[in-house]
């Protein structure tokens, strides 16, 4: 192993070899658990609650930035293509266009944000980790708010769109504490496994 691969090393590769079948496997299996969080959702407005950034923060941590960017490519694109995948089993270029859309976008984002922050090694730190998702999520925000703003309803009003989204980063907030706990946790797990 070279020293360059020895510093890129994430939760995952502790458990799996990098080989073409285990990255497609593990794409299948994120796309999976980012659809089942979309699923977990609370109504709201303008965009439901859910639990999609969770996966997309413990995804990308864990991948690492290229397969935890690539699994969130393709949860997009299977939404896209009309597998019920975002929230309320919703699909279709629609969500993808609307509302939510540039969330999913920006999901994609912040996993290479995550995933390239764990391969520096932030994942096994819980501070590290909490500023990696910290960042993760204003990602997504970058993304999402700017589109949000396009619909009609805030008529590419981009301060009223921000305004609307304030009660989702308590909830955001708490989701970033929990992959902080969550993966230096099983960081811990994993290295004692090993030993």
């Amino acid at each position: 192993m070279s020293i360059a691969q020895a510093q890129n090393i994430t939760l995952i590769d502790k458990l799996v070899a990098r080989t073409l079948l285990n990255n497609v496997i593990l794409v299948i299996a994120g796309v999976a658990l980012t659809a089942l969080s979309a699923q977990l959702s609370i109504p709201a407005l303008p965009v439901p609650f859910t639990f999609q950034t969770l996966a997309v923060l413990v995804i990308g941590s864990t991948y690492g930035a290229a397969r935890g960017s690539i699994t969130m490519a393709a949860y997009a694109l299977v939404g896209a293509l009309g597998v019920p995948v975002f929230a309320d089993a919703s699909s279709g270029f629609n969500v993808l266009f609307g509302s939510s859309g540039g969330f999913i976008i920006g999901f994609i984002f912040a996993a290479a944000v995550a995933g390239r922050l764990a391969e520096l090694n932030w994942s096994s730190n819980a501070l590290k980790a909490l500023t990696s998702f910290v960042a993760s999520t204003v990602v997504i925000y970058g993304f999402g708010v700017p589109v949000l703003a396009m619909i009609p309803y805030y008529d590419a009003n981009l301060l009223a769109a921000a305004q609307d989204m304030l009660p989702f980063l308590i909830w955001d907030a708490v989701k970033a504490v929990i992959a902080a706990t969550l993966i230096p946790g099983a960081w811990l797990l994993v290295n004692k496994l090993k030993k």
